[in-house]
């Protein structure tokens, strides 16, 4: 059984929640989270290089001058890949990097993520803390109380765009609604801060993930 620390509103622990390890699976799948990564990381990448053949530069198509006879090296024409201005004989050219992995693997990718944090004492749980209007130093007097000095994932219980705004220009922490975790997200912030109500809503899911199947 593990014990995520309780926080008030101010910054002050009062007290600890239990969670069953089984819940999330019960051991963390590494290959699982490598391979979740890596699909991740790749949907990200634009995939956008691109650089002309000799067919698409400009320039003529005429032999610069004939084989033989000139006491030069044979040339042919000035768009040459070997000429500056010519163009390259095996360019980059635009792809789709994108991939997926199966719903169940990033469900259980997305739990394995979590529990590493619950595991490692990373996670912690805000208790009445409510945003009426966008401001930052609140937010930035609030994770200063919880003693966050590195990277923060705030999860929320649905899109709080007063909290949104709130953290937007604090650097390395950002707000995402319980709906829309996935392990990439999970994996690539130090910590994990649930408002209390996001982490209800987490726990009361009856979905075998816990979250939302779309992430």
């Amino acid at each position: 059984m593990l014990k995520v620390p309780l926080y008030d509103a101010v910054g002050k622990k009062t007290g600890s929640l239990s969670l069953d390890e089984t819940e999330l699976g019960g051991e963390v799948k590494k290959t699982l989270l490598r391979e979740a990564v890596l699909m991740y990381e790749a949907n990200r990448r634009q995939g956008t290089v691109k650089a002309k053949t000799r067919g698409e530069v400009a320039g003529s198509t005429r032999k610069l001058y004939r084989q033989k006879g000139t006491g030069r090296a044979r040339m042919g024409g000035i768009r040459n890949p070997i000429r500056r201005g010519g163009g390259k004989a095996h360019p980059p050219r635009p792809r789709d990097y994108s991939y997926s992995i199966g719903k169940k693997a990033r469900r259980k990718a997305l739990r394995s993520a979590l529990l590493a944090k619950f595991q490692d004492g990373l996670v912690m749980v805000l208790d009445g803390f409510k945003m009426n209007e966008p401001k930052t130093t609140e937010t930035a007097r609030i994770l200063e109380a919880l003693d966050v000095k590195g990277s923060c994932l705030i999860v929320s219980s649905a899109y709080d765009r007063n909290l949104w705004l709130s953290a937007r220009n604090l650097p390395q922490v950002e707000v995402h609604p319980v709906s829309e975790l996935n392990a990439y997200d999970v994996l690539r912030f130090e910590r994990v801060i649930f408002i209390k109500d996001a982490y209800d809503v987490f726990l009361s899911e009856k979905d075998e993930s816990g979250i939302s199947p779309d992430n």
